[in-house]
């Protein structure tokens, strides 16, 4: 019922998994990672108590293959069982049970695993293989989810589409810094959704993204002039003791974009959803 993609990042600091299927908010059954660990998909007849112990066996530094071996033999429903997992050292791998519903089967290799189930063929998951090693560079987040559209483009689920996921996850990568989940997006239940996928990830990374460096603008000048006059346009007057770095961080708060604040710069993100409300 299901299409996926495990994987780890080539720097070895992310993980993630990108699924789509024609079932239910997808999202909810079929991923699981922790931060330089692991990451694993459980889908098929999903076992969804093959998440928590899954990530306990990559936890003690179990091989991706060995993890796989202990989850299917402790299950007397292993031959209705597909699962993909990738161990923290990159090492990937996949298992289909004999009597998952055709066409069903994976392929793995290092930092990956693809899988899928009740596919419209093998070609599914050969064209997400694909997509994922000629993606090399890519961002992580948007190379998990290349693999998922070719998957798509590629017939995916057999029985048509519903919902998808992407899930990453990285050592202090989450908002404010205080959390692993660098994205966690659901689909849940769309007629075309790993292209609504796409476009959640877009908003995500204007909202909560840091900003790079190199493209902050300095504050002053005519530039600083316009900010204070698009901020005051948008109820965020001049005041006595408020600033304008101060304005600004109260109106971005208001639209969710404080974490790409800096002091006496602003983001081109910022500036120009500044420049769109007004």
């Amino acid at each position: 019922m299901t299409f996926s993609i495990v994987a780890r990042s080539d720097d070895g600091r992310l993980h993630g998994v990108a699924v789509a299927s024609k079932f239910l908010a997808v999202g909810a059954l079929v991923p699981a990672a922790e931060a330089e660990v692991g990451a694993l998909a459980t889908q098929a007849r999903a076992n969804l108590a093959y998440r928590p112990q899954g990530l306990a066996f990559l936890r003690t530094g179990l091989a991706a293959g060995d993890v796989l071996a202990g989850l299917v033999a402790a299950d007397p429903e292993r031959a209705q069982r597909q699962i993909g997992t990738v161990d923290a050292a990159g090492a990937g791998a996949t298992y289909t049970g004999a009597e998952c519903h055709d066409w069903a089967g994976g392929q793995a290799g290092a930092g990956w695993a693809v899988q899928g189930n009740i596919l419209a063929g093998p070609e599914v998951v050969d064209e997400m293989r694909d997509a994922w090693l000629a993606g090399a560079g890519r961002r992580f987040p948007d190379r998990l989810l290349d693999a998922l559209r070719a998957g798509d483009l590629a017939g995916g689920d057999r029985r048509g589409r519903q919902s998808a996921a992407l899930l990453v996850v990285g050592r202090g990568g989450g908002y404010g810094g205080g959390s692993d989940v660098v994205v966690d997006l659901r689909v849940d239940d769309h007629p075309d959704p790993v292209t609504e996928l796409a476009r959640l990830l877009e908003v995500h990374r204007m909202l909560f993204e840091r900003p790079d460096p190199e493209t902050l603008l300095d504050l002053s000048g005519e530039l600083a002039d316009e900010v204070s006059r698009l901020l005051a346009g948008l109820g965020y007057p001049e005041e006595e003791g408020a600033g304008l770095d101060a304005r600004l961080a109260a109106w971005a708060g208001v639209e969710n974009l404080e974490e790409r604040l800096a002091p006496a710069r602003i983001d081109p993100v910022v500036l120009s959803a500044l420049r769109a409300r007004f």
